[in-house]
């Protein structure tokens, strides 16, 4: 499984990214803990899908 923040550090690459998206993906990158509750891997998923 590919690390939460490599994930992250690859879509905030996209220039293209919606504001709400990378306030999403900010948020994400904040948190102190190594895994995502199941509506942050939605939210994740929802933004990687529509990259």
């Amino acid at each position: 499984m590919q690390q939460i923040s490599d994930r992250i550090s690859w879509l905030r690459e996209n220039e293209s990214l919606e504001e709400a998206a990378r306030a999403v993906l900010k948020h994400l990158g904040e948190l102190k803990r190594p895994y995502l509750t199941a509506v942050e891997e939605k939210l994740l998923g929802l933004i990687e899908r529509r990259n």
